[in-house]
């Protein structure tokens, strides 16, 4: 995979690959008809367009339903779209069985034997198109971070060209991020892209996403808009209005803050509708000044706090 990925906006398959989940305004978003061909179509739809916006990395994940099987069918039937990025992330397991209302919607494992199971599962749908696998929510209490023999395992997989990656999640995700920079094998680190929640609310992982970024790895941005506390009506006053005075919405305002960071590559749109999308986007052209900045750093939370909070978002 071309490496290190460059500053963008990406597309993450979230949203879109299983009924529910936790980002506000998901009834408005979806309606009522969320079958799996409904969502299916409009997956490739969001691909399409993204792809014909210039987007070219897009990024899903075991536990995000059936987000690998669509993604995988969109690129057998766009055999043009042959330089993207794609990426995709094991250490979940969807358990939902396509309801919104289940009491378990994923678990977490990141042992050498659901690597395993999940690279196969995987392989079976991208096959080559895949060009980077992450563990998947990674924190400082993760086995992933010392298990010797799913390192060697993923070393084999970097060996076939596949690059190996990790996402963070939680409020010590500095303190994981850190410790994965340590992960070696045979003397080399083995990680080569970092994937973390940034944005308005939560800053706390900058300092360590720039160290990342100057040990050579990308970093990938996801959350940048705070599953939706960043968006529409929900989004704070400070940042409402920045967009009106740069003639932007908040969600446009909220991703290209994120791309202001000189360490940042791909930042991720998690739209759901091709509305969202197309004002996500514009996020890359939108110039915000340094007083803008500054007003906008008013709003971080603490970490504990605001993933307390996100800890507390209903599935819908």
């Amino acid at each position: 995979m071309p490496l290190p990925l460059k500053k963008s906006l990406g597309l993450g398959l979230a949203a879109v690959g299983r009924p529910g989940y936790i980002n506000l305004g998901r009834d408005t978003d979806l309606g009522e008809n969320r079958s799996v061909e409904r969502l299916r179509t409009r997956s490739h739809e969001l691909l399409d367009a993204a792809y014909a916006a210039g987007v070219r990395y897009f990024d899903a994940a075991r536990s995000y339903g059936r987000a690998e099987e669509f993604l995988a069918g969109w690129l057998a039937a766009r055999p043009d779209a042959d330089d993207v990025t794609v990426g995709s992330k094991w250490g979940y397991t969807y358990t939902a069985d396509w309801s919104v209302d289940a009491e378990k919607h994923e678990v977490k494992d990141h042992s050498l034997a659901t690597y395993e199971r999940q690279r196969a599962e995987t392989d079976a749908l991208l096959g080559d198109r895949l060009d980077l696998y992450q563990i998947h929510s990674v924190t400082p209490d993760s086995p992933a971070l010392t298990d010797k023999d799913l390192h060697a395992r993923l070393a084999e997989l970097a060996a076939t060209g596949v690059a190996v990656g990790f996402s963070t999640s939680g409020p010590a995700q500095a303190d994981a991020i850190r410790a994965a920079l340590a992960v070696t094998v045979d003397g080399a680190p083995l990680f080569r892209t970092v994937q973390s929640t940034y944005n308005a609310l939560e800053t706390s992982a900058g300092p360590a996403l720039a160290e990342a970024h100057a040990a050579g790895l990308s970093v990938i941005v996801k959350e940048g808009m705070a599953n939706g506390r960043l968006a529409g009506p929900d989004a704070p006053e400070a940042l409402r209005a920045v967009a009106e005075e740069t003639g932007a919405t908040p969600d446009a305002v909220a991703l290209a803050l994120v791309l202001r960071q000189p360490w940042a590559g791909p930042v991720l749109s998690g739209a759901a509708t091709s509305d969202q999308l197309g004002s996500n986007l514009r996020a890359a052209t939108l110039g915000l000044d340094d007083e803008q900045a500054a007003r906008l750093a008013a709003l971080t939370e603490d970490p504990r706090a605001y993933w307390t909070r996100r800890g507390q978002l209903p599935w819908h």
